[in-house]
């Protein structure tokens, strides 16, 4: 299966699974109330419609990897857990959105915003109804998080695979959260704001859980050599930054209609990321503080900033930060340095990665 493309079959089997978890979570809130019951009901239908760009990798390389040893897992238990880190990325996303006091996520209101509009009070007042809405997205993630404990502890593995996967699962969430703390330490200038700092807070947010999980659950699940799971520790760390530096560039320069975020949110939240960091240290930054950060940022302050942001060089560094993590990834998984300890076909899996990241719109 070339990774990053839809694979349309895997995709119906993921959802449907997702599907099946989050029904038997609804009938089984109703016993609570209309609302508990009502905020499954309505997360259903939010946590389908993504990428699935984990479960995706994770797939792919397990089958790059499996061969006919008996310590690999089964297909049905790849699938639970590539169901189970989906889930992980959308308990994520919800408390991401209630820190970031964003109500738009993938072209369409998020469920805080459902939530919001939906309540069953209609004389509620806006703050109240929103205060609502943030409320239901922050229970429902804690939810979610222990249902993605559940299903690694269950997972029908060899003992010494299970924990094999549940440390790494730990390693996971302490990592995004620190990386989420510091991302926010950074923002509210807790911090200085320096490129090391930005840089560090990037691997540990996005790119243990997007890529360092998938990669080395893929090889835990496959029966592989610690020193092999380590590979891939090293090249998701690459590939992660490359996709969040990426993402940092989109959210300023990209088109919002193709990555659904709502547009000029980084400007106006003040994120500090490696744009900011190459522009503080321009005679541009003077122009760009006074509007950063503004929740009554305008149009016409954000494409300033977008303009400065592009003329003294932030852009072109940031873009040269991407290559490089791009370059030092094909290296390793092309055996540089590491004697060939990927197979072939693991290598074909993981070299379609940098491939998909250059020239992303989304």
């Amino acid at each position: 299966m070339p990774v990053l493309t839809v694979d349309e079959d895997l995709r119906a089997r993921i959802e449907a699974r997702l599907r099946e978890q989050f029904a038997a979570r609804t009938a089984a809130a109703e016993r609570y109330g209309v609302e508990f019951a009502g905020l499954w009901r309505t997360a259903s239908l939010h946590v389908l419609g993504g990428k699935l760009l984990r479960p995706r990798l994770l797939v792919a390389l397990y089958d790059s990897l499996t061969d006919t040893s008996a310590e690999s897992a089964s297909t049905a238990t790849v699938l639970d857990l590539a169901a189970a880190i989906e889930t992980l990325h959308y308990a994520f996303l919800l408390h991401d959105d209630v820190i970031d006091g964003d109500v738009q996520r993938r072209h369409r209101p998020n469920l805080i915003a459902s939530l919001r509009d939906e309540h069953p009070h209609p004389l509620l007042a806006p703050r109240e109804a929103l205060h609502w809405g943030q409320t239901g997205a922050i229970l429902l993630g804690d939810l979610l998080l222990s249902g993605v404990h559940q299903s690694f502890a269950r997972a029908d593995l060899p003992h010494a695979q299970r924990l094999r996967a549940l440390d790494l699962l730990e390693h996971t969430i302490t990592e995004t959260v620190a990386g989420e703390q510091a991302d926010v330490a950074l923002t509210d200038q807790v911090v200085p704001a320096d490129l090391a700092t930005i840089l560090a807070m990037s691997a540990d947010k996005t790119a243990t859980y997007t890529f360092e999980l998938p990669l080395r659950l893929a090889a835990i699940l496959a029966g592989c050599s610690p020193s092999i799971e380590s590979h891939l520790s090293v090249i998701a760390r690459h590939l992660g930054l490359a996709f969040q530096l990426q993402d940092d560039l989109l959210s300023v320069f990209g088109d919002a209609a193709r990555h659904g975020k709502d547009p000029h949110s980084d400007l106006r939240e003040g994120k500090r990321t490696a744009l900011i960091a190459y522009a503080r240290m321009t005679s541009a930054w003077r122009r760009i503080e006074p509007r950063l950060g503004r929740s009554d940022l305008t149009e016409s302050d954000a494409l300033l900033i977008r303009a400065l942001l592009e003329e003294c060089g932030a852009r072109t560094f940031v873009s040269n930060l991407v290559d490089e993590h791009i370059h030092a990834a094909r290296s390793l998984i092309n055996g540089v340095d590491s004697g060939g300890l990927l197979p072939g076909a693991a290598q074909r899996v993981l070299l379609a990665i940098p491939e998909r990241l250059e020239g992303r719109e989304s």
